[in-house]
């Protein structure tokens, strides 16, 4: 189970994208926050694997620019708080760091170990299993060829050898194994974040708030009711909103927005809502209303939004 991540979470700023690298501040955002992002990682040596992706995640401007508002997150120019940081790293700091790395590798690679052990213990196990049944079907015949072998093997043996020591059982000796890790055996630790060993960022390594569209009122008064929001480019719309997390419920609208005086085709409603209904969606048009788009505080009586439907069918 992930831990509870330091609030607030800094958001890095890299390449005029905005990426989480932390496992704990991912899993937290989603649960408390409904924020989903989308996880860009693959293997490197497998860049056509594009199914399972893994860390970063990349979150939309809207998405970083609501946690700031809602104090969760900051925003942090990754590059510059990184080479501020190296700077400023104490010698004894480091040497600690790479002594923990060093540890929590000699430890995965214990665990491998013990792993390969019990595997290798259970097939054995399974290999003798297979043998006693095929003697029970057939004893007599098992009888005397392991009379012939017993015998083949007291033979061969010199009489040094009938009173050599017992050797160790095989799980002491996969024990013996797992706790000796010389430093060239363990495994290598990449840790995803920075921080530590770097200090935490200075406020002169913050960014101001993100730049969002037009569309980010109506992103934040969905969201504000409980919707998950994520992109919507596979489906023709600017987000698609989920009534609770994606990995549980099929999103239910298509959303799209307008400005207050904006032209819209009618060709583009009728479009939307046929496409809606056909892939089981809403279509979602709303926006800001013209007299709270200047205001200083807009609540979400300010946000109109309608609900398209092709009936009919």
């Amino acid at each position: 189970m992930a831990s509870q991540p330091d609030l607030p979470i800094p958001i890095s700023y890299i390449s005029s994208n905005y990426y989480l690298f932390s496992i704990d501040a991912v899993t937290y955002l989603r649960r408390e926050h409904h924020i989903c992002g989308v996880l860009i990682g693959t293997l490197p040596q497998i860049p056509q694997q594009n199914v399972f992706l893994g860390l970063p995640l990349e979150l939309m401007p809207e998405e970083a620019r609501l946690l700031v508002e809602k104090g969760v997150a900051y925003i942090v120019d990754e590059a510059r708080a990184h080479n501020d940081g190296m700077k400023a790293l104490v010698e004894n700091d480091r040497k600690a760091y790479l002594q923990d790395l060093k540890s929590q590798g000699a430890q995965a690679m214990r665990l491998q170990m013990s792993r390969k052990e019990q595997q290798r213990e259970e097939a054995l196990k399974q290999l003798e299993e297979k043998k006693a049944a095929k003697a029970k079907k057939n004893p007599q015949h098992e009888d005397t060829a392991s009379g012939e072998k017993q015998d083949e093997k007291q033979e061969s043996l010199a009489p040094s050898d009938l009173f050599a020591p017992e050797p160790l059982p095989e799980s002491r000796l996969a024990s013996s194994r797992a706790s000796i890790i010389s430093p060239e055996m363990a495994m290598g630790i990449t840790p995803a974040t920075s921080y530590p060993p770097l200090p935490r960022p200075s406020p002169a390594q913050l960014l101001p708030l993100p730049k969002v569209p037009s569309s980010y009122p109506l992103f934040a008064h969905l969201h504000s009711k409980g919707y998950f929001l994520s992109p919507g480019l596979r489906f023709g719309c600017e987000y698609l909103a989920y009534p609770g997390d994606p990995l549980r419920f099929h999103s239910h609208f298509l959303v799209v927005s307008a400005e207050w005086d904006q032209e819209i085709d009618l060709m583009d409603i009728i479009a939307g809502g046929r496409l809606g209904t056909g892939v089981k969606k809403g279509f979602l048009l709303g926006g800001a209303e013209r007299k709270a788009e200047h205001s200083e505080a807009q609540g979400n009586d300010s946000i109109r939004t309608f609900s398209i439907e092709w009936a009919g069918m």
